[in-house]
């Protein structure tokens, strides 16, 4: 046999040995909202009593126009109503809280970091395809 290639060989299988370890210590998983709580997919019970990771964010809005209907303004003593566009100016907006727990419905799928041996879950964001 080749020398060269056995060398190879051994270093491709200590590598792939040395990848898997290291992938394998990476906490985050994949998993499933369901009825009753969280069911990761590399851990057979259910975890009913699971943390949502909240997120503060600062949005950046465009500009862009909307159309919609005008209820409750008054010009004098006059109420006013109707059909209008209203235009609104490039904005930023800070300390926006996303609430991910409100979102979550049994089905949809997520990625969680298993904390607690595995006992508890804390979900970081849901996952789309």
């Amino acid at each position: 046999m080749n020398p060269y290639k056995k060398l190879a060989t051994t270093l491709d299988n200590r590598m792939s040995g040395h990848a898997a370890a290291a992938v394998a210590g990476m906490p985050a998983e994949l998993g499933t909202m369901t009825a009753g709580g969280l069911k990761l997919d590399r851990f057979k019970h259910e975890i009913a009593d699971y943390y949502v990771a909240d997120w503060m964010a600062k949005v950046h809005l465009p500009a862009f126009t909307l159309g919609g209907t005008v209820t409750g303004l008054t010009s004098g003593s006059a109420a006013v109503t109707g059909q209008g566009t209203f235009a609104f100016s490039k904005s930023e907006v800070e300390d926006v809280r996303l609430e991910l727990r409100h979102g979550l419905k049994p089905g949809d799928r997520v990625l969680a970091i298993p904390i607690n041996d595995g006992n508890d879950a804390v979900i970081l964001c849901k996952v789309v395809k």
